[in-house]
């Protein structure tokens, strides 16, 4: 498709000489994703400063009938942000102040371009914590945050994005401005609209700002490196942790001896933590207040663990450079799995009793399609999120293996729906998946995300072609 120049000159009047680029060299970086799995193209790419213009544009683009594809820190991985067809780009990447932190309140206001380390930090300077924690945290927004529902490492103790939110401010299709930024703990007045937004992709309306859930800043924080026996090891492990400590396990994050392998192969300055290899691992944290006996607990449990044959052995952070050097090994498996060769990767969730016969069954289904396909299941086992990952087979060839990946994905796909699960986690849907999502939300599940679509975005200018189509 393309814009038409007059709608191009009204656009760019909108968002002012600083507000706009055409230089296809600046507009580059925000038409592939990480993987360089999904290409597109744009002819404009605009950076809007506030709300009223993201307004003005929307009601422009309506007019108009022009399609929008906003995008966060372009982290997704679903294609969700990349505009396919030659769509106007808008990010919010200048609208990236945090408005206000209310330390007594435990909340604070953030614009959808603040960067979520930064939001991380602004509450850490109020002696508070925003624990929405990602390995892209470094370049991903708030905003893209929000409208991915993102997880993270810390979803077991503090819930997705989605449950971190108080309200927002949302600019609808036609330009209305939806002002929802209450503080509020409990307002029980109707419909929450907000949720409609959380985790649509930027399809129903395009948040430009949230007020978000902060917590007390843990004063104590223990962290371990476990060796386990297998999968099912690890999920007895889980609840003995929660048990003993009463539910202050943050993070369980699940690592087989292959992931860590190409870390070790991969990535510099890596070192594993135990002498002896076994065949699985988990890497746990917990926090709690100052006087709790937070470490001796967790090793307590620990070792309890290991006397029934389930843990084999643990090492525990004793400093932050410890600590820092065991999440190295978690937070580093994408990009290790990337260096090592082509892979086909999953984003899916199970019951957590029935993570042990789902990597059983899903990695035996690959084997199916794929002989020799090397798996590489890692990620968010406290709260049933495994990103069932694929490598190509020892010596094989990355563009055959790559070649097969729906193939993958539908054997996998079929496995996850067996055991009541979810094709998509924390990832999203975007382009990648919406046609899958046909055969595995029920018909009346999607003709009403249709119905909502219809009703917010008539004109369909909104993101289209993501998540369902129309």
């Amino acid at each position: 498709m393309s814009v038409d120049r007059g709608v191009l000159s009204r656009l760019k009047t909108v968002a002012g000489a600083q507000g706009f680029t055409e230089n296809p060299e600046d507009i580059a970086p925000h038409l592939t994703e990480w993987r360089g799995k999904y290409r597109g193209a744009s002819p404009i790419l605009l950076k809007p400063k506030t709300a009223a213009e993201v307004s003005e544009i929307l009601a422009i683009c309506n007019e108009t009938r022009t399609p929008v594809v906003p995008q966060g820190g372009n982290t997704g991985l679903v294609g969700g942000q990349i505009p396919f067809h030659g769509e106007v780009l808008l990010s919010l990447s200048r609208m990236n102040r945090v408005r206000a932190v209310d330390a007594q309140g435990m909340s604070m206001i953030a614009e959808a371009g603040v960067v979520l380390a930064e939001a991380q930090a602004a509450a850490g300077e109020a002696d508070r914590l925003f624990p929405l924690n990602l390995a892209s945290e470094g370049s991903c927004t708030v905003g893209g945050n929000l409208s991915t529902n993102a997880g993270g490492v810390d979803v077991l103790r503090y819930g997705s994005a989605r449950d971190l939110v108080l309200g927002l401010e949302v600019v609808l299709a036609d330009g209305r401005v939806l002002d929802m930024l209450r503080t509020l703990r409990k307002d029980n007045t109707g419909y929450d609209l907000k949720q409609l937004f959380l985790g649509a992709e930027g399809t129903l309306g395009i948040v430009t700002a949230a007020a978000l859930k902060l917590f007390a800043r843990p004063r104590a924080r223990a962290t371990a490196f476990v060796a386990l026996r297998d999968p099912a090891a690890a999920v007895a492990l889980l609840g003995r942790l929660q048990d003993e400590t009463g539910g202050l396990v943050s993070a369980f994050e699940l690592v087989p001896r292959l992931a860590l392998d190409l870390v070790l192969a991969h990535i510099p300055q890596t070192s594993d933590p135990l002498k002896e290899p076994a065949p699985w691992y988990a890497l746990v944290e917990a926090t709690s207040g100052a006087r709790f006996p937070l470490l001796e607990t967790l090793q307590d449990a620990i070792a309890a663990a290991m006397e029934t044959g389930c843990v084999r052995n643990a090492a525990f952070a004793s400093n932050d450079a410890q600590r820092a050097a065991l999440w190295r090994l978690r937070e580093s498996i994408s990009e290790a799995q990337k260096r090592e060769g082509g892979s086909v990767k999953h984003d899916v969730s199970v019951p957590i009793a029935d993570i042990p016969a789902f990597l059983d069954e899903g990695c035996a289904a690959v084997a199916r399609v794929v002989p020799g396909a090397r798996s590489v299941a890692f990620g968010h086992m406290g709260d049933g999120n495994i990103h069932f990952n694929f490598s190509t087979p020892k010596g094989g060839d990355d563009a055959a293996f790559l070649a097969r990946w729906n193939d993958v994905a539908q054997a996998v796909y079929r496995v996850v729906a067996r055991f009541g699960g979810s094709i998509s986690a924390e990832h999203g849907i975007g382009i990648m998946k919406r046609d899958e999502l046909l055969l595995y939300k029920s018909a009346n599940e999607i003709e009403l995300m249709r119905t909502l679509k219809r009703t917010l975005d008539p004109n369909n200018i909104l993101n289209p072609g993501k998540v369902v189509a129309v």
